[in-house]
């Protein structure tokens, strides 16, 4: 019902965009083919940006939601960041930062920084707009009840102008960052004391920002990087990592998010080009609704990447740009990542191949797995073993290193029952 009113209201968020002063306007894709959509006038930024990243453009207070009961403030954010797919220099990102109960401690809270999951390329998808989904905000929750505060990104283009970079660890994590640098300079009651954490696609976000964060972001003091359902890829480090997909499952709504979300090499065909009739009406659903709905589509049509893509998916996925693929080095802080052993959206063998890639690259990495846990049950499955992780951290305290007894997952398992979100 919201994305009705939103795509009343597109053209004339479009227009206040193009006729901004902003210099992004004239490199940046923007409009409905991007996912744009109006929402409010807070997401709408039409003067004069400034020149740096990370700086906090507007704050409004928003409503609690039921499965976030440990917040004293909730605010949704609008901050600078540096757009790195299309070089458009400084974008508005969206995003939402919650502050614990209580007094804060001397120096302030210490900070999580979440970057969530895939929940789809239109602005309307952007969680500080429809809140986060209840697994997400359980998660949340968990670590406002143990006194730190969230900071978390819509990401560019989700909530803000253009198309949303989906899956690009480099777009991804400096909108991560930024928003720490934000959130660090709108109050007192933070401290520079930062953990990043990310789930699937929030996992190369997190990865992303680590990596980038010692020449992007010098000033911020990471302790730890957390990333569950590890979505990222390394070429180059020393096990392959086979399909993503488990078994012969090929579902066609990520590819067609990559294709709306900056994937596609700067003159390839429009997005179009490479999809079939059937594949026509799930590319305009995917520009105007979130996962949810396009899944029920995407099943009640019964359509995969066979049927939606000119050529298939695996023509498509070979003309696309490689986002999600990462250098073997060494990472700025101790890692923790955690796979779910009944990972039936990422396969749990090419977690494992991510996994070893980082233990290449000279990084002690605490790799929890979670026998009978899927995708989306790791999330907060895995949140003891986290915070008992970064409290170490905290502390200087010896940190646990799997790197020398990485063992390859077995055969795909079911999911436990009774397992909150363990679907």
């Amino acid at each position: 019902m919201k994305v009705r009113r939103h795509l009343n209201c597109a053209i004339c968020a479009l227009t206040m965009w193009v006729n901004g002063a902003n210099a992004w306007s004239n490199a940046l894709p923007v409009g409905p083919a991007a996912g744009d959509q109006t929402l409010s006038p807070f997401y709408i930024w039409d003067g004069a940006l400034p020149d740096k990243p990370g700086v906090m453009l507007r704050e409004e207070p928003i409503p609690g939601q039921p499965d976030i009961t440990d917040a004293s403030q909730i605010a949704r954010i609008l901050y600078t960041s540096q757009d790195k797919r299309w070089n458009a220099g400084i974008v508005p990102v969206s995003g939402t930062l919650w502050l614990p109960k209580g007094r804060a401690p001397k120096g302030g809270w210490p900070l999580v920084a979440w970057a969530h999951g895939t929940l789809g390329v239109a602005d309307s998808c952007a969680p500080s707009w429809t809140n986060p989904p209840p697994r997400d905000a359980h998660y949340i929750n968990q670590w406002l009840k143990h006194g730190f505060a969230v900071v978390a990104t819509d990401y560019q283009g989700l909530g803000g102008p253009g198309p949303h970079p989906y899956m690009n660890w480099e777009a991804e994590g400096r909108s991560v960052l930024d928003s720490v640098r934000a959130a660090l300079k709108s109050t007192s009651q933070l401290a520079n004391n930062l953990v990043i954490s990310g789930q699937s696609q929030g996992s190369g976000a997190s990865l992303g920002a680590s990596l980038l964060a010692p020449d992007y972001a010098p000033e911020l003091k990471l302790r730890a990087t957390i990333a569950t359902g590890v979505v990222a890829t390394f070429p180059d480090g020393p096990i392959k990592p086979g399909p993503a997909r488990p078994g012969q499952r090929d579902p066609a709504r990520f590819t067609l998010l990559r294709i709306i979300g900056g994937s596609l090499p700067d003159g390839a065909p429009a997005a179009e080009k490479w999809v079939t009739d059937k594949g026509t009406k799930m590319l305009a659903l995917a520009r105007t609704s979130c996962m949810p709905e396009l899944g029920r589509y995407e099943r009640r049509e019964k359509l995969t990447g066979d049927t939606v893509f000119v050529g298939g998916t695996k023509q498509v996925e070979s003309a696309l740009l490689a986002v999600t693929d990462m250098p073997v080095k060494t990472f700025p802080a101790p890692l923790f990542t955690a796979t779910g052993l009944a990972d039936h959206t990422l396969s749990p063998h090419h977690q494992y191949a991510a996994i070893a890639a980082l233990c290449a690259g000279g990084n002690a990495v605490e790799w929890k797995t979670y026998p009978g846990i899927t995708h989306n049950g790791v999330v907060n499955v895995a949140f003891d073993d986290e915070l008992k992780f970064v409290r170490g951290v905290m502390e200087n305290a010896p940190q646990p290193n799997s790197c020398g007894s990485l063992q390859a997952p077995g055969e795909l398992q079911q999911p436990l029952k009774g397992v909150p979100f363990n679907r």
